[in-house]
């Protein structure tokens, strides 16, 4: 009996792969579902002086100048924070030590603060970087608590990508008698740099798209910051303000094409930038 309930292993074989293909194309049509339909409601309404001209009547009309230039500015600085910490930590915790108590502990806290919600990030940003060490609402309160957001995805990816390096590579290197910096920066780090770069780019766009961490830590203001220290409104705090009170629908979809429109860009360019140079190296 137990033998008529068996089922065939290339049945198996054909279910599973059946189900993980119906995954991926599920994937694939959800993702295109939120692009087209943001596009459909969001690029008609856009326009050159939307793109450049500053918000009017409360974000009701004008544009988002303002907006895109506190993203870019909260974005590429919370990056240059975390990226050098990050791989530091990943270089250390692979090529520095050995597995030990210290370790453990180390992964576990880049695990730990890879689950706290956002909204925690943005109190603790509200409390030290704003009150406690008196910044105030600005880019930099907002950058440096969305460095502290992305640094377990740049710790995580980089020592996944650095322990992909063979380690026949380490041993060349030492037996042409290099020292362990020089190995880690002239084998390891080119090797592993594809990896590294992926883990930046997930941070990046997490940086972009986020809302709760930033509205505590940068503000929501409208006009132009003139310096680090001055608060800004990011395009996706803007967007969630207009769909929130209901200022625009026409302006919040705008907003929300622009946003998407420039992660898909940051995704694609820096991908084929990485494949550039990896086949650059390769040749070589």
């Amino acid at each position: 009996m137990r033998r008529l309930w068996r089922l065939n292993p290339r049945t198996v074989d054909r279910l599973v792969g059946g189900l993980i293909w119906a995954a991926a194309v599920s994937t694939l049509l959800i993702l295109l579902f939120v692009i087209v339909y943001v596009s459909a409601n969001g690029f008609p309404r856009l326009s050159w002086g939307f793109l450049t001209g500053k918000p009017q009547n409360m974000g009701r009309a004008g544009g988002i100048w303002p907006m895109i230039v506190s993203t870019a500015a909260i974005s590429a600085m919370a990056v240059l924070i975390a990226t050098p910490v990050g791989v530091a930590t990943a270089i250390y915790l692979t090529e520095y030590t050995r597995e030990s108590l210290l370790t453990r502990a180390i992964r576990f806290g880049t695990e730990a603060l890879a689950g706290i919600p956002s909204i925690i990030f943005g109190l603790f940003g509200f409390v030290f970087f704003v009150v406690y060490l008196g910044l105030g609402w600005s880019l930099l309160s907002g950058a440096l608590t969305l460095s502290l957001m992305i640094l377990p995805t740049i710790v995580r990816t980089s020592e996944e990508a650095i322990l992909t390096v063979p380690r026949a590579y380490r041993e060349v290197s030492f037996s042409l008698g290099a020292s362990r910096w020089q190995m880690v920066t002239t084998v390891v780090l080119p090797g592993a740099l594809p990896g590294i770069t992926t883990g930046v780019v997930l941070g990046l766009g997490r940086t972009v798209s986020e809302t709760a961490a930033v509205i505590l830590t940068a503000g929501s203001a409208l006009h132009l910051p003139r310096s680090i220290f001055a608060p800004g409104r990011t395009m996706a705090v803007h967007f969630y303000i207009l769909a929130r009170e209901g200022l625009s629908d026409n302006m919040a979809w705008a907003t929300g094409a622009v946003l998407l429109l420039s992660i898909l860009l940051i995704n694609v360019v820096i991908n084929r930038a990485l494949v550039a140079l990896v086949r650059r190296r390769a040749v070589r």
